[in-house]
């Protein structure tokens, strides 16, 4: 095989690119993966794993400051900023080597450089051909950049300030965070940072946070969260304007026909995320893409070019996928198997994705919300109870949140669960195998849970069609 011809060309070399080259490895295949900026992608770079990690920290802070037991002192635990940088640095390195750069042998190469398609089977990077038999895109998503007037004339921060070896990594703790938009990102990291001691306003421009896709419980929550501990949330709040005014970033927002300023040392929009499919020459494949730059593919990850696949952040919503990590670390390894398979093709499967947001407390989700299951032509049982009727959460005087469970009202099989509350990123893991093998109320509660345990939150849940919750007595049906 001459060096610049491959089995499978991958472009990107996060989870899903690797989860493909692995694949095409175990099929006997010699695959190169193309990175522009780091090898691993976004998750273990810039996302997932360092904000994980300094959400954990100022998790520490917070709790030694306020402890929520009578009898527990709070004490002032002292912040060296740079050196809460460096150990994420070292985590991020350590992750790096292990999980990505050390997979890279003689059937799995990577070329460094920004990629473009040349035709359907080769690509160019930094003056290098490199030619496919089959070919994935793999190159993931970035932060939107919304218009703004006066936007592309201000410093401002993206979800990148958490990268590790680049120039934009946020270095120095600012004393005052303004943030565009209300997502899961501007969630975890505005409390992170007003616990690390940074003054943080939110503006979104919904009625609410977690507007869209959420149960509305789920961000009338965390909003209550927010608001006992300090952080300044406006809805409503169209932003217009941004401006440089000496040492400060100054938005100017209209909420409910009324002009306000709002001032910060650093601002940060995280107004969501795109595919990036718009610098690869993509038009040269003659591959589709929808209005949302979203590549158009089936379900099993072909697009309109028989010998190109798609899979991760590329695809966006397309076979009801989810811009989430493992879904895109799964997909790149049907995608690649798909490629090699002989017609002897695997679907693959979004009807169950759970998916979780680290705040302090956790929101976790799976399935449909009640709007959702009601959309789709279920008749909806949908109850929702506080935290405060979870033993559990008694028990460690954290009644923070809720949990709604939704499912229907003729059959039972439940459609969806939304918590609020602690440990409900590792919670929502028994509702979504759950909701795989369409488990129905009663199978949540016949099944025997620890107690105490946060878990408990779905059978007292699923309890509550039948019975008051309130007067349940320990362990009791």
């Amino acid at each position: 095989m001459d060096k610049n011809n491959y089995d499978l060309v991958v472009l990107g070399s996060g989870s899903t690119a690797f989860a493909a080259a692995l694949a095409a490895q175990e099929l006997g295949k010699i695959a190169v993966m193309t990175e522009e900026r780091i090898v691993g992608g976004t998750c273990v770079n810039r996302g997932c794993l360092p904000s994980k990690n300094l959400i954990e920290a100022a998790k520490l802070l917070h709790d030694a400051r306020h402890p929520r037991y009578p009898g527990l002192n709070s004490c002032s635990m002292e912040l060296d900023f740079s050196a809460l940088i460096a150990q994420k640095s070292d985590v991020v390195h350590g992750y790096r080597e292990k999980k990505y750069e050390s997979l890279i042998d003689g059937r799995i190469h990577i070329e460094q450089g920004h990629v473009q398609f040349i035709d359907p089977h080769t690509v160019e990077i930094n003056g290098k051909r490199l030619t496919g038999e089959k070919v994935l895109i793999a190159t993931g998503s970035r932060p939107v950049t919304p218009y703004i007037e006066g936007l592309d004339q201000v410093p401002y921060l993206t979800s990148d300030l958490l990268t590790v070896d680049e120039e934009v990594e946020l270095t120095e703790l600012p004393k005052s965070l303004l943030i565009v938009g209300g997502g899961y990102i501007s969630l975890e990291l505005g409390q992170m940072f007003h616990r690390f001691g940074t003054d943080v306003k939110i503006l979104e421009r919904n009625s609410q946070l977690l507007a869209h896709g959420y149960e509305p419980e789920v961000g009338q929550a965390i909003g209550q969260v927010f608001a006992e501990e300090g952080i300044e949330v406006v809805t409503d709040a169209s932003v217009n304007a941004v401006r440089q005014a000496d040492h400060e970033v100054v938005a100017t927002a209209t909420i409910n026909g009324t002009e306000r300023e709002y001032r910060a040392e650093k601002l940060l929009v995280a107004t969501g995320r795109r595919p990036n499919t718009d610098r690869i020459g993509i038009e040269k494949t003659g591959i589709s893409v929808n209005e949302r730059s979203e590549i158009k593919v089936d379900e099993y990850l072909r697009t309109s070019v028989p010998h190109i696949f798609a899979a991760g952040d590329v695809v966006g919503l397309q076979a009801e996928s989810q811009m989430a990590t493992p879904v895109g670390s799964q997909d790149g390894g049907i995608a690649a198997r798909n490629a090699f398979s002989n017609g002897k093709l695997r679907a693959v499967d979004h009807r169950v994705i759970p998916r979780c947001i680290f705040t302090d407390p956790q929101i976790a989700v799976v399935g449909m919300t009640e709007e959702m299951a009601v959309a789709a032509g279920h008749q909806c049982w949908c109850n929702t109870i506080p935290m405060s009727l979870v033993p559990r959460a008694g028990a460690i005087r954290d009644t923070r949140g809720m949990i709604k469970m939704v499912a229907d009202a003729e059959t039972n099989e439940v459609l969806g669960v939304s918590m609020v509350g602690a440990d409900a990123g590792e919670v929502i893991h028994e509702a979504a195998m759950g909701l795989r093998f369409r488990a129905k109320l009663h199978d949540f509660i016949d099944l025997l849970h620890v107690y105490p345990t946060m878990a408990e939150a779905l059978k007292i849940a699923a309890i509550s069609k039948y019975k008051d919750p309130a007067k349940l007595s320990c362990c009791a049906e």
